[in-house]
């Protein structure tokens, strides 16, 4: 990222760098600020783009927190329609490939987070990524909003990046030569619930008590904790004016990343993993492996394996001047692991990777399949269970519950769908009980939910067409009906003939499933009932003198 006095106006009070070669120092303790937010400050209007995505859909409720007006622009505004803070901020359906539509999304905003940044790869990615920021920057300016804040990568200098971390740093150095003040923050590995460096970490480790490894396991690695990150881009919004710089942000824990991986083992209670570091650094056979053995899939686990191929350390800490640490010091690395596992484990993880998906057509309604080739495995089935248990069995499908009928085929075909380079069944779900929107469920993701009724999932496997699963439950007398559909739109003669060569195993799978979800829903029944009756009796026992 640009950081020098060519590209952007910096204090030149402020110390330089350290030249490559030269070793950090430790961090001092925390000195006086020369330049702070202020303590109370006053309210800004601020627009977040990429508010559907892992860091920007935790940012939204804290710039909340802190007084802010917050607008959020999003394509698919179903996409947060549930979540808490929906209600509190001003939501605008629009794209950012319009110059004149983002002004105008952004009239009346004081401060713009930028946090659009696809992981894909492939011709003309960096030119899109760079044209979109060079859009959103003149409309920035048009619109007199006072700051761009934008979230980059770590990186040494004059190293040659990989096609992921060089376009990050050209959006950086767009908004820093733009007119508008930026503060482009370059961070590391973000630590977090469900964030995709997080679930590579721990799955390699979990799974692999052995791993002969890439060279890069051995480069050194300055992680930051989200929530860290999340301070750090809350206090952006009250920055001094005139103030148009990289900041580069850590934990201030450097480790390499092998042992970021043994330190999450021992966090987990697990061996000591042996990592192997062979003298290749194979960033395609790694991003592949790690495809294989992680939810990340293969689109992703390119580019994450490539921006480890240099180290990411913190070159300068410039940012204690300006912003001051969080409550209690940044996060070390342990202790950002335990508590990604603590909120993994009390089923509090806010956002994940996996949701931040991109949009989809939906499910066109009945009356305009007419003209197209639908394919459709329906099955009704009564179940003596009342509703809201079935409710309960059908929000919480997927992930560790599984689906309720032949956990083998449901295994074979996420790990063929991983084979392909599709989303696999490993990438679970965000909360075990209930669902949102746009979460993901496994290869799955929720499409529509009518909460009580009905369960849309649309699929994002691999296959020659589109397909979407329908759970739904009503009343039926004194028990249910539950209603299952599989609906498949192939594409040409390669559709036709996957849903004919599937179509045998759905007899198999669907009416299994069926029957297994009602006897799920009458277990969870019978238990409420002799639950209540406990409770019932110990009350009774309890009235008695």
């Amino acid at each position: 990222m640009p950081g020098n006095s060519n590209e952007c106006r910096v204090d030149s009070s402020l110390p330089l760098p350290p030249a490559p070669g030269v070793p950090l120092q430790p961090a001092p303790e925390q000195q006086p600020l020369e330049s702070q937010p202020d303590p109370q400050p006053s309210r800004k209007t601020v627009l977040v783009t990429g508010a559907t995505g892992y860091i920007g859909g935790r940012l939204v409720p804290r710039l909340l927190e802190a007084g802010h007006r917050v607008k959020v622009l999003v394509r698919s505004p179903q996409k947060i329609a549930d979540v808490p803070w929906h209600g509190d901020v001003d939501i605008i359906q629009d794209s950012l490939d319009n110059q004149d539509t983002a002004a105008k999304a952004m009239e009346g905003v004081d401060v713009l987070y930028y946090l659009v940044h696809s992981m894909a790869s492939g011709g003309g990615y960096e030119a899109k990524e760079e044209a979109m920021a060079r859009l959103v920057a003149a409309a920035a300016s048009a619109a007199k909003v006072s700051r761009i804040v934008y979230l980059g990568g770590l990186h040494p200098d004059n190293a040659l990046l990989s096609t992921h971390m060089r376009s990050r740093e050209k959006v950086g150095r767009v908004f820093l030569e733009s007119g508008v003040d930026s503060i482009v923050f370059q961070a590391g590995v973000v630590i977090g619930s469900g964030s995709a460096s997080f679930e590579m970490i721990r799955h390699l480790a979990d799974t692999l008590p052995v791993m002969p490894a890439p060279s890069w396991v051995n480069n050194r690695i300055e992680a930051i904790a989200v929530r860290d990150v999340l301070h750090y881009l809350v206090a952006a919004a009250t920055l001094p004016d005139k103030l148009n710089r990289t900041f580069d942000i850590g934990s201030r824990d450097v480790l390499k990343y092998k042992d970021m991986m043994n330190q999450y083992a021992v966090e987990r209670g697990l061996p000591r993993r042996l990592v192997i570091a062979l003298p290749v650094p194979a960033p395609k056979l790694a991003g592949l492996w790690v495809a294989l053995v992680t939810p990340i899939p293969l689109s992703m686990s390119f580019p994450l394996v490539q921006s480890l191929q240099h180290d990411a350390v913190s070159r300068e800490h410039d940012v204690d001047r300006y912003i001051p640490l969080p409550d209690g010091g940044l996060t070390p690395y342990r202790r950002a692991v335990a508590l990604a596992l603590g909120k993994e484990r009390d089923g509090q993880v806010e956002t994940t990777w996996a949701n931040a998906g991109v949009d989809s057509d939906p499910l066109p309604s009945d009356p305009d399949w007419a003209g197209y080739k639908v394919y459709v495995d329906e099955r009704k089935f009564h179940s003596p269970a009342r509703p809201e248990h079935v409710w309960t069995i059908i929000e919480g499908i997927g992930g560790k519950n599984g689906w309720y009928s032949l956990p083998l085929a449901w295994r074979i075909r996420g790990w063929m769908d991983k084979l392909q380079g599709g989303a696999g069944l490993l990438r679970g779900r965000r909360h075990p009980k209930t669902l949102n929107s746009g979460e993901v469920v496994d290869w799955w993701r929720v499409e529509a939910i009518d909460r009580g009724h009905l369960l849309r999932l649309r699929a994002e496997m691999r296959a020659p067409g589109r397909a979407w699963l329908e759970l739904a439950v009503e009343p039926d007398g004194d028990g249910s009906l539950y209603r299952q559909r599989a609906i498949f739109f192939p594409r040409g003669l390669a559709g036709r003939l996957y849903w004919l060569g599937v179509y045998p195993f759905h007899g198999v799978i669907f009416p299994s499933m069926a029957r297994n979800i009602s006897a799920a829903a009458t277990a969870l029944q019978e238990a409420s009932r002799e639950q209540g009756a406990a409770g019932a009796g110990s009350g009774a026992a309890s009235d008695t003198p």
